[in-house]
């Protein structure tokens, strides 16, 4: 299936001003003249363009600050969309966005086992093309199409080395020959954090660690205030710190690594052998229920008090305070941010997590970090996936794109 990638029509300051629009909100001549280091006849010039052109509407009149109030811009929302994916080792989720990262289709979730499963990719072939076609949204309107997911993933060859094998090939080549869309991937906890930095709790932090309580345990790591990737791109496993010698074992062949000992999956576990056990819980299990079911049951659960699954997250909650005194010793951070599915249940986590810092953690370098709750939650990684796609805007965008905000402005 053939892709065009080329930029706006016209020039690659066009392309800039539009992912710069997304992402600030609204800007004026003047404001991005200065960021652009561009004459501001040059920048009205790609403005009045790309209003023409369907891409940017006036939006009013900035504060008064003294002097003439400035005219500001921002993107026009249905000029284009976006296709946002989230997977984790058990689940997809597929949602559409606009510009300014609203939903314009109801989401799709569905069972995709990652693990040893051959028929994973072409299961989410299908599922993205189905939800496209039932979205009503012509291929030509959408931006990109961003996905988040775990593994180690090399963003530059577009290869994802835990999972999805593409039969050696790159996966975003392979996943834009069959959708006829530009497509991009990247670790799901990565794009956790360029959620937060961007749009969220953590938003323009130069220095922030954010823990992507998930099934797993990730971490995405902002450093003068990028995202920071390690020499091989691999930064950021959190999950594989040793917190002991003789733990449980964990999927990658080690013992005692933060995964095995307090990732939602193995709370999720011990839930259900405690239930065999008889412990007094409102949780409920069967043998056809899998870990997935029981997990999300119990944040649910220890949310309206079950003393059992608070139980539960509080040990794995103190033990994950041990790896975050790791972290705060080794990047001594601004903020640590909590994310993720898990951010649902992140009070109950805190307590336990605040006294394992004040157990493992020099008093000094602890006092200067704060640990904050994410407010984006379980969609930062949704948010990410768009974002994904935006930070590749000026670099690789349809031209298609151009003709139908031209339609669509008519």
């Amino acid at each position: 299936m053939e892709v065009t990638t080329k930029g706006v029509k016209g020039s690659q300051l066009k392309n800039m001003i539009i992912k710069r629009l997304y992402f600030n909100k609204a800007m004026s001549c003047a404001g991005l003249s200065e960021l652009f280091d561009k004459s501001i006849p040059s920048i009205a010039k790609a403005i009045n363009e790309l209003m023409h052109e369907g891409f940017v509407v006036e939006q009013g009149y900035a504060p008064s600050s003294g002097g003439r109030r400035p005219l500001m811009y921002s993107v026009k929302s249905s000029a284009m969309h976006i296709l946002a994916i989230a997977l984790d080792q058990l689940t997809a989720r597929i949602q559409m966005f606009d510009l300014l990262n609203n939903p314009v289709a109801d989401m799709l979730t569905f069972e995709l086992k990652l693990l040893n499963n051959p028929d994973a990719l072409p299961k989410l072939v299908e599922e993205i093309n189905s939800y496209i076609a039932h979205s009503g949204i012509s291929k030509d309107k959408i931006a990109g199409i961003g996905i988040g997911m775990p593994g180690f993933i090399n963003i530059t060859e577009g290869i994802n080395y835990t999972y999805l094998d593409a039969g050696g090939q790159s996966l975003t080549a392979y996943l834009t020959s069959k959708t006829g869309i530009a497509t991009y991937i990247d670790n799901d906890s990565s794009l956790i954090a360029l959620a937060e930095q961007k749009f969220g709790i953590a938003k323009a932090q130069q220095e922030v660690m954010v823990i992507n309580l998930g099934w797993g345990i990730g971490l995405g790591m902002i450093v003068n205030g990028k995202l920071f990737r390690g020499h091989n791109g691999f930064a950021g496993e959190l999950s594989h710190i040793p917190l002991s010698e003789d733990g449980s074992l964990c999927e990658c062949g080690k013992r005692g690594c933060l995964e095995a000992e307090a990732s939602l999956l193995v709370v999720a576990r011990k839930a259900i052998e405690g239930i065999k056990k008889g412990r007094v819980t409102s949780l409920k299990y069967n043998e056809e229920d899998h870990s997935k079911l029981i997990g999300d049951a119990l944040l649910d659960a220890a949310n309206n008090g079950d003393q059992f699954a608070i139980e539960l997250l509080s040990d794995a909650g103190y033990k994950i305070g041990k790896a975050i005194a790791i972290l705060i010793h080794i990047m001594n951070p601004a903020i640590i941010v909590l994310s993720g599915r898990g951010a649902k249940v992140a009070k109950i986590l805190t307590a336990p997590m605040q006294q394992a810092l004040h157990k493992y953690c020099i008093p000094r370098l602890a006092a200067g970090t704060e640990l904050l709750v994410s407010e984006l939650g379980f969609d930062a990684e949704l948010i990410g996936a768009a974002v994904l796609v935006m930070e590749n805007f000026d670099r690789v965008v349809k031209t298609k794109a151009v003709k139908a905000a031209k339609s669509a402005a008519a």
